[in-house]
């Protein structure tokens, strides 16, 4: 590796540290670099750059800018931060293309360079930091050898270095550089190069054209395909059922997508608390890589609980057990209650909901999971009250990170109480089909992507000696722009139409009902639908349902947002739009947290009708969609 570039830092010495592409230089023994704690020693900071060129940057960079509200760990540790500080501030000058800058940093008036670790400074400190960064370095010549051939699978397509700034004339950030470096060899390794490597730098820095001349040289090395899948650190689980999830097939080329899949394949299962693939340190004359997944295991179970809150719905409480690994591959049993429209005092009032969910992963193939449950339930709503058990069983895949399907058989019992029908039984049987297309960035609070679910319900109701379908689709779009996307444009559409079956001979939880918290905010909870004669209101046969919210960062942990809900149920299978569509609006406020934003929405229908609120109020976690 050749390196030439000029930088002065006052009164330097080889007690000062930088890094530059990887490599260290002038890097302090490590008794100087061992923190030192002391009395607290308070001090002032003037940050200086000439010019104001990339000072944020700069800022950015500095311990000493960044913790100047705080006092430093005695002298010694003011003297240590300023010391490092030197490293910091030049690794940010060559990240912002500034080759031929200088450093001065004065402590009390003294060059930081130059002090001992003892020496007796004021209270507070006066600390003085002085950056002219110097002129922009372009690039002269930046060449890339030994480039890997372009690939012939679209999925090992790798970005250009060229793309992302390496070219002749362009800033030459030592990012940039980086990231050529990264690309190259990420393009070889594509092609099953798994061992490829940088064997060259040569990054030379003109001062009197203030250019860079950067080659890099690439050593692909052999093309390597998976050795054996090695285990370790594995207690309760067994380690060829890892080996099999892990799904890195001895014989199959080498491909890093094959390992980021593998990695993320294991962490769904929701066993580890700490995962790593690891590749063998070199491919072996027959050209076999092994792999190691090294683990450590979680705890088997787990409790949760939660909470809703609105002014139309009631409080919500919802609690579960988990346990992750029931027999040694990852199975999972969870058993769950909640209780939700707790208004008042009296419980012949409340929706329960108990059950029971199992799941069996890597059934068929590795993205298989067989998954079985069974819950009763009894759910008190303005249109009716039902109580009821629902049975069901089938499968889970995942074709892609962003594809998955389902299918389950399924079988329903359920008892109806309402004012229009009175009391009635249904009983039926069923298949329940889904695909789930979700390329969201974050699923709580989402700022860029789509997501997309289509479901299919054939069944069979015995009572009444119906054959009919449920059919639903829901698209959500997410739109982030501005600095760090701080704003963010949402919206979501859904359909639902039920061919088949009458509304007298259809059990009302299989008909569309709108409004609530996840649906159309501002009117009761599922008292959008069909109006009959007496003016009560029944499910329909479609629906149309729509959100469109503005969601704005105002904050690092403060959010607002403005949305429009509509929702609009038919009586007919195709909506004819004899029903009106209701639409509510409101505005929100979100706190954001690591687990997702806390949720305060507060929402007015603008056609309400008997028994919708005058406003009505949300509160829960994550957006509202």
């Amino acid at each position: 590796m050749l390196l030439v570039a000029a930088l002065s830092i006052t009164a330097a010495e080889p007690a000062r540290a930088f890094e530059l592409f990887g490599e260290k230089f002038f890097e302090r023994d490590q008794e100087e670099q061992a923190d030192v704690i002391g009395e607290p020693q308070p001090y002032t900071v003037e940050f200086v750059v000439p010019g104001g060129e990339v000072e944020s940057e700069l800022k950015a960079a500095s311990n000493l800018w960044g913790d100047r509200d705080e006092p430093a760990s005695g002298e010694a540790g003011l003297i240590a931060k300023a010391r490092d500080d030197y490293r910091r501030l030049l690794a940010a000058l060559y990240e912002q293309g500034r080759y031929g800058g200088s450093i001065s940093i004065t402590i009390d008036g003294r060059q930081a360079a130059d002090l001992p670790p003892d020496t007796i400074l004021p209270d507070p400190a006066a600390v003085t930091v002085l950056v002219i960064p110097g002129p922009l370095f372009l690039f002269d010549e930046a060449r890339i050898e030994n480039r890997a051939p372009p690939a012939t699978n679209r999925r090992d397509e790798v970005d250009q270095p060229e793309d992302e700034g390496f070219l002749a004339g362009e800033p030459a950030n030592s990012g940039v550089i980086l990231k050529a470096e990264r690309l190259a060899v990420e393009a070889w390794r594509q092609q099953g190069h798994a061992k490829a490597a940088i064997a060259e730098r040569r990054v030379v820095a003109a001062h009197d054209s203030d250019t860079v001349d950067a080659l890099l040289r690439v050593e692909p090395g052999r093309r390597a395909v998976y050795g054996p899948t090695s285990v370790e650190g594995t207690e309760r689980m067994d380690p060829g059922f890892v080996a099999y999830m892990a799904n890195l097939t001895t014989g199959q080329e080498f491909d890093p997508d094959d390992v980021e899949r593998a990695r993320a394949r294991l962490a769904r299962l929701d066993v580890f608390r700490s995962l790593r693939i690891v590749e063998g340190e070199a491919i072996g004359e027959d050209g076999l890589l092994p792999m190691s997944v090294i683990v450590q295991e979680r705890a088997l179970r787990r409790i949760g609980v939660g909470g809703t809150y609105s002014t139309v719905d009631g409080l919500g409480l919802e609690t579960y057990w988990l346990h992750r690994n029931l027999f040694g591959r990852a199975e999972r049993l969870r058993l769950e209650a909640k209780v939700a429209g707790i208004n008042g005092v009296d419980p012949e009032e409340f929706t329960y909901r108990v059950g029971s969910t199992f799941t069996r992963p890597g059934i068929f193939t590795p993205d298989t999971d067989f998954v079985t449950s069974v819950f009763g339930d009894r759910e008190v709503l303005e249109p009716y009250t039902r109580t009821g058990v629902t049975v069901q069983a089938g499968f889970t895949h995942l074709f892609t990170e962003e594809l998955s399907a389902r299918l389950f058989a399924t079988g329903r019992y359920a008892k109806f109480e309402d004012q229009v029908y009175g009391e009635r039984e249904f009983t039926s049987v069923g298949v329940l089909g889904g695909l789930v297309y979700d390329s969201r960035d974050n699923e709580a609070d989402a700022t860029e992507g789509y997501y997309a679910e289509v479901t299919a319900e054939p069944f069979y109701e015995f009572n009444y000696g119906n054959a009919a379908a449920v059919l639903t689709a829901e698209g959500r779009a997410y739109y982030g722009f501005g600095e760090d996307n701080r704003f963010v444009a949402a919206g979501r559409i859904k359909v639902g139409s039920l061919v088949g079956s009458p509304i007298s001979e259809t059990a009302p939880d299989r008909l569309f009902f709108a409004g609530g918290g996840g649906s159309v905010r501002g009117y009761a909870y599922r008292n959008i639908g069909v109006e009959v004669p007496g003016g009560q209101i029944v499910g329909g046969r479609s629906l149309i349902e729509g959100s469109a919210e503005l969601r704005a960062r105002v904050t690092e942990s403060i959010g607002v947002v403005g949305f429009v809900d509509a929702g609009y149920v038919g009586a007919d299978s195709f909506p004819e739009f004899d029903e009106a569509v209701r639409v509510g609006a409101g505005a929100g406020v979100r706190y954001l947290t690591g687990l997702g934003p806390i949720r305060l929405d507060v929402a007015v229908p603008l056609d309400p009708r008997p028994g919708d609120p005058d406003v009505a109020f949300y509160v829960g976690i994550g957006q509202a969609f």
